[in-house]
């Protein structure tokens, strides 16, 4: 029995790795191609040897996959229950099923595709939402053959490729703050700036014209942070939370952090403002920025991190539109 796609609790598909990565009207096009379905308890939901064209999310009860062995017995490899994801990886290689899978009772499932589509002409609709998909299949694949079989393969193009694609916020094409958590080690040099950013007045421009002139300016902002580090070299564009971006920049000391905090500050304020539409009058940008250098204004990396991005707020929240150096007391002189 399958159901309209505007029945479809969209959380499941959002948590799905294949998704992880898609923006909302994404997601929307995603339920849409999808389906309910319901099993009773002893109903198949595939076997062994056919071909991997659907994947499917649990709601709802209990499916157990098996392996039938030579002497006419079975082979339990798993049981799934709610909220668990079945058939993604075999989806994902675009290969056969090499178990069966069969509901232990009454099941509720979302599948993906649903019955009569296919990749192939959700490509045509949407080409841009299957090539995530398609990319996000790739970056899984990897990643579990990685965890189970340790290959070491970062040497190679394409998978830094991927592992960069993995980083990659899709809103505004910025690292994710997620990036830094892992590779911290890595790239942290001394000194290093950090210069954080966070667009003053941005409720009033979602507010009166919409989410979409939000996600716009954001994009144009993002452009500058881009421009900016590829200028500057050894540096990185990020997104940390919401609208909240900025700069890391190696070998970078005080007289440069504080140099690019104000061409940040100057180059957000000369963005062309967004026309007025109507009694809505134009919304001309502003931001509140804020820098500091490790080790010199923190020895501690996560103090100088937490400490510089409480200041942003503190100064945004009294009015922002200034640029505000953050210090730390126990500080390297």
């Amino acid at each position: 029995m399958k159901a309209s796609f505007m029945d479809i609790d969209p959380s499941p598909i959002q948590k799905a790795e294949l998704f992880s990565t898609l923006l909302k009207k994404e997601i929307d096009f995603v339920i849409s191609r999808s389906s309910i379905l319901q099993l009773r308890q002893g109903g198949r939901l595939f076997s062994s040897g056919e071909r991997a064209d659907h994947f499917y999310m649990l709601l709802k009860g209990l499916i157990r996959i098996y392996k039938s062995s030579g002497d006419g017995g079975e082979e339990e490899m798993a049981r799934f229950t709610a909220g668990d994801t079945i058939g993604d990886f075999d989806f994902a290689r675009g290969a056969e099923y090499d178990a069966n899978a069969v509901a232990l009772e009454d099941s509720v499932l979302i599948m993906f595709p649903a019955y009569g589509l296919s990749m192939e002409a959700f490509a045509l609709e949407e080409p841009h939402t299957i090539s995530r998909i398609l990319l996000n299949s790739i970056i899984m694949v990897t990643s579990r053959i990685k965890s189970t079989r340790k290959i070491i393969i970062e040497n190679m193009s394409w998978v830094q490729e991927l592992h960069r694609r993995a980083y990659e916020d899709p809103g505004t094409g910025l690292w994710k703050q997620s990036f830094l958590v892992d590779e911290l080690n890595r790239i942290l040099e001394d000194p290093t700036a950090l210069i954080m950013l966070k667009p003053d007045r941005f409720k009033i421009l979602v507010d009166s014209r919409g989410h979409g002139a939000g996600d716009e300016a954001m994009v144009r902002i993002a452009m500058i942070l881009k421009n900016m580090s590829r200028r500057i070299g050894r540096s990185w564009p990020l997104r940390f939370k919401s609208n909240e971006v900025g700069l890391l920049v190696n070998r970078a000391g005080p007289a440069l952090a504080e140099k690019t905090a104000h061409e940040l500050f100057k180059a957000i304020a000369a963005l062309e403002p967004v026309a007025a539409q109507g009694e809505i009058p134009a919304f001309p940008f502003s931001a509140t920025v804020t820098y500091a250098v490790w080790p010199r204004d923190n020895l501690s990396w996560e103090n100088l991190f937490q400490g510089n991005y409480a200041l942003l707020l503190d100064t945004w929240r009294a009015g922002g539109n200034q640029v505000v150096h953050y210090t730390n007391k126990e500080a390297k002189q």
